[in-house]
């Protein structure tokens, strides 16, 4: 595998955009500048963005619970202290949900070819890496004939799931984890070429008064979110040798103290990354907000399954009502409506967000990558829609809506990891 001088393990900050964030448990890295070369480009370097060293109108110094950076868009101040404050009731929720298919399983092409770089064969160093399909008789036939029936898809939509299989893989069969894969690569051409670099995002990549800034920004979130996992599957590999360490013949990186502060601290890669974290959280709860009564009507028919209270309770929690969390998707929304005519571009570099997973060679990082920028795909399909009034919540798919929800729980153990770290 090519290795790139300086992204899940799935969570890490974007190219300043052009800074590196460094992590992959669906996509990892390691630390140094970046080099990246191209048959269209001319060789650049990118370096991580530093702190702010002097007070511009944006940054201020309102602090976070789950970083000691400054706060860049202070309109996220009163989203961010109602998400602390509500994860300790959604946090087992979200945990309950993972034991309902609906929200489990994936019909997920696996051996779909990498379309953006050339590749070596890479093999895993350790079994955590590879995922299998569940047997056939555990994927309820609703949810097959779902997937089969809503197949089709907008040619110029927002993303474009994999289409449906046999085969089909279960988050709870395979979570998370720290595979030890290193996903630089991968990171580093979402953060240079999928992310924005023109207009105003050359000056401030992710909080420009421009809806790019916005893309940017979420996306970084989800980088983020994927460190967070990373960090916190180091922690638990340290916690199943009883402290003794983990094998660094297998495992670059081991010191969850060490990449914490590299992937998410104030000083290290991406010092927005925290904030940016919360930033498409705040996305994601939209997304479910504006869902919440398809999702109702869907637990209603028994589309969801039995046993789920923990969605209904999720969905009616005070948190979902706050305006608060609102705050990133009105942001947006005010940004795409000033530039309708470009939001193409936004539907464009989504999807290419969602194929370039197949350049992911470790299958569970690839599998989770895949969930995640469905999810956040989604939260922007209905957040933007085509002409920035958003989009319409009849027409989205059972996997998206799976994703959507799917992907909020991996956000909020995201940030949980965030706040014990401090």
């Amino acid at each position: 595998m090519i290795i790139l001088s300086s992204v899940y393990g799935v969570s890490a900050a974007l190219v300043s955009l052009a800074s590196v964030h460094s992590s992959c448990a669906f996509l990892s890295s390691p630390s140094s500048p970046v080099a990246i070369k191209s048959s269209a480009r001319s060789t650049v370097n990118y370096r991580p963005r530093p702190p702010p060293s002097t007070p511009s109108c944006r940054v201020t110094a309102t602090r976070q619970q789950a970083t000691s950076a400054p706060l860049h868009d202070t309109s996220l101040s009163p989203g961010i202290a109602a998400i602390d404050n509500a994860l300790p009731a959604l946090s087992s929720l979200f945990s309950q949900l993972r034991s309902l298919p609906y929200f489990s399983l994936y019909s997920c092409d696996m051996l779909g070819s990498c379309e953006y770089m050339p590749q070596e064969l890479f093999e895993c160093y350790t079994e955590s890496c590879e995922i299998y399909p569940v047997d056939d008789d555990e994927v309820p036939p609703a949810i097959k004939t779902d997937d089969y029936n809503e197949h089709e898809f907008e040619l110029d939509g927002w993303a474009r799931w994999d289409m449906p299989s046999d085969d089909y893989y279960s988050t709870l069969q395979f979570p998370e984890d720290y595979t030890g894969y290193d996903g630089s690569e991968i990171w580093n051409f979402i953060h240079s070429r999928i992310g924005f670099h023109d207009g105003a995002t050359r000056e401030d990549e992710y909080d420009a008064d421009d809806w790019k800034a916005d893309f940017n920004k979420a996306v970084s979130g989800l980088h983020a979110m994927v460190s967070a996992q990373v960090v916190r599957g180091i922690k638990e590999k340290i916690a199943e040798t009883g402290g003794e360490g983990i094998d660094t013949e297998s495992y670059q990186w081991t010191d969850p103290v060490v990449e914490f502060e590299r992937r998410l601290g104030p000083h290290g890669e991406t010092p927005e990354a925290v904030e940016n974290l919360y930033f498409t959280m705040m996305l994601l709860l939209s997304g479910v907000k504006a869902a919440r009564d398809r999702l109702l009507a869907d637990c209603d028919s028994g589309k969801i399954g039995e046993g789920n209270e923990a969605l209904k309770a999720i969905l009616s929690h005070p948190l979902m009502d706050d305006p608060s969390i609102d705050a990133a998707v009105r942001r947006l929304k005010e940004h795409a409506l000033k530039d309708t005519n470009s939001l193409w571009e936004a539907r464009m570099r989504t999807r290419d967000l969602m194929r370039i997973m197949n350049c992911v060679q470790c299958n569970k990082c690839r599998f989770h990558g895949k969930i995640s920028t469905l999810g956040l795909s989604t939260a922007l399909q209905l957040a933007v829609g085509h002409r920035g009034t958003g989009g319409d919540v009849e027409k989205v798919h059972r996997v998206e809506l799976a994703a959507l929800v799917t992907s909020l729980g991996k956000f909020s153990s995201g940030i949980e990891l965030c706040l014990e770290m401090q």
